[in-house]
Parts: C-alpha cells; sequence; structure tokens
C-alpha cells in the first residue's frame, strides 16, 4: 500500500508539473477527494517527487544549461570571446531579475499563505483564475526571441511569478502566459518557462528540506519509488505540452482547469 500510494502521488506529480494546471492543487485536490488517512502527511514526499520533476526538466535542458553557464563563467573570468559570451551571461541575469520577486514574496509570505489559502474554495478560484489567464493568451505568438527579452520583460515576468505563491496557482501556466504577453515566440517563451523553474525549484526544496530529515527511514524505498516514476512521467509531460504549446493549442488547458473549478464548487459545496 506504502507503494501504491507514493506511485500515485509521483504520477500525479509527473502529469502536472511541466503542463499550466498546478500540481500542488491536483495533489490537494486528490487528498481531499478520496478523503483517506493514506494520503495524509506526505507532504515530506512532495520535496522527493518535485526532486523527481526537476531532474526530469534538468536533463531536457541539460544543453542549454550547460552553455549557459560557460557563457557567465566565460564572460566573467576570460578574455577570449568576451561579446560571444555576453549574450548569454546577459540572460542568466534576466533570470536571475525575474526570480527575485518571487523569491521575496515567498520569504515574507509562504507561511501565511499556506495557512489562509489552503482550501478547495480557494483552489476552485485559483485554477479560474489560471482558466482565464490561458484563456486571453490563446492567440498571441509574438516575434521576440532569447535575446530579445528586455529587462521590463525580466521584471513583468518576474512580478507575475509572485502571484504563483499562492497554493494552487500554476507557476508554469503564470510564467508561460507572462511571456507570451511580453511577446516571446512560443519556443522561446517555452524555454525561459523553464529555465526560470530552476532557482525556484532549488529554492522550495531547501526551504523543505527540515521536513524531509524527519522522514522515517522505512519510507526511503517507496519515496524512490515515487521519485522514480515522478521523473519519467514529468519528461513524457513536458514534451506533450511542448507539442501543444507550439501548435496553439494552450487554451485546451483552460477550458480543462475551467471545468476542474466547477466540479469543485459543485463537488465539494
Amino acid at each position: 500500500m506504502e507503494y501504491l500510494k507514493y506511485i500515485i502521488l509521483g504520477l500525479i506529480q509527473g502529469i502536472t508539473e511541466p503542463l499550466p494546471i498546478s500540481s500542488s492543487g491536483h495533489i490537494f485536490l486528490f487528498k481531499n477527494l478520496f478523503n483517506t488517512d493514506i494520503f495524509q502527511n506526505s507532504f515530506s514526499f512532495e520535496i522527493i517527487s518535485n526532486f523527481g520533476s526537476f531532474l526530469a526538466i534538468l536533463f531536457i535542458f541539460r544543453k542549454e544549461i550547460i552553455e549557459l553557464i560557460k557563457n557567465f563563467f566565460g564572460y566573467l573570468f576570460s578574455k577570449k570571446n568576451k561579446e560571444e559570451n555576453k549574450e548569454g551571461f546577459i540572460y542568466i541575469m534576466k533570470l536571475v531579475v525575474s526570480t527575485i520577486p518571487v523569491g521575496i514574496a515567498g520569504f515574507l509570505l509562504n507561511d501565511y499563505l499556506e495557512s489562509h489559502f489552503n482550501s478547495l474554495k480557494i483552489l476552485g478560484f485559483t485554477f479560474l483564475f489560471t482558466a482565464l489567464m490561458l484563456y486571453i493568451v490563446r492567440n498571441i505568438n509574438g516575434k521576440k526571441t532569447s535575446k530579445d527579452i528586455t529587462w521590463k520583460d525580466a521584471i513583468i515576468i518576474g512580478l507575475f511569478q509572485m502571484v504563483t505563491i499562492i497554493p494552487g496557482i500554476s507557476r508554469s501556466g503564470t510564467v508561460l502566459v507572462a511571456c507570451l504577453i511580453c511577446k516571446l515566440k512560443r519556443d522561446d517563451a517555452l524555454k525561459y518557462t523553464f529555465l526560470l523553474y530552476f532557482p525556484v525549484s532549488v529554492g522550495t526544496m531547501l526551504l523543505k528540506v527540515p521536513d524531509l530529515l524527519e522522514t522515517s527511514t522505512s519510507l526511503l524505498l517507496p519515496y524512490l519509488s515515487g521519485m522514480l516514476v515522478a521523473l519519467v512521467v514529468t519528461y513524457l509531460s513536458y514534451k506533450w505540452l511542448s507539442n501543444i504549446v507550439k501548435n496553439g493549442k494552450l487554451w485546451h488547458f483552460s477550458i480543462y482547469c475551467m471545468c476542474l473549478a466547477l466540479f469543485i464548487f459543485i463537488y465539494f459545496r
């Protein structure tokens, strides 16, 4: 039963993490929908399953990350190819700028939001909010590439990302919407969204490490099984999302989130 429990949670995490539909919102809904004790007190597992998703997305963007790291340190410490490395250095700095607002908001408000915004009714409204955002950008396909992202764009995207500290609001969906509003091409919007995922994910995991340290060693293998499921399914889910975004079908998730919100309002009234 322990293995099945964490495999199911890993599956939900893997499917929903890359998609603009909120992985945390789905896990919270799933626990309440089945109303069973076996899915309670599994907060430490969320760190492990998030790590599985982190590894999957890291693998997908490994070439871009290695190139950016080379550019960053090449620009700082090497006199050769200074101009060639400058573009990658500036791109990383813009990612940092986009991360700062959510970092500050998370540090100041995370505990308050988790204790006061952790209800099914609010979850329904956050799904509606996500549906509205995804519908608004359904026809947007900008012309900007990664090198055309301005400092103003980086700040706007960062401010949008602040909203994602509210439980149930999709980080990937919100940032993707912000990138599209800033007129990025769909491919480049997807790239910026998921490169921005790394600093936020690392920060979130570090904050929850104390919870993980309190976990019983008997859960190690069930946790690892769930993490592996999350890793594999996240990879497949991202590939699916990539095709949907490139084909301009992001609005499909808007319909899904709206139906899910209506279900929550009716079923849990």
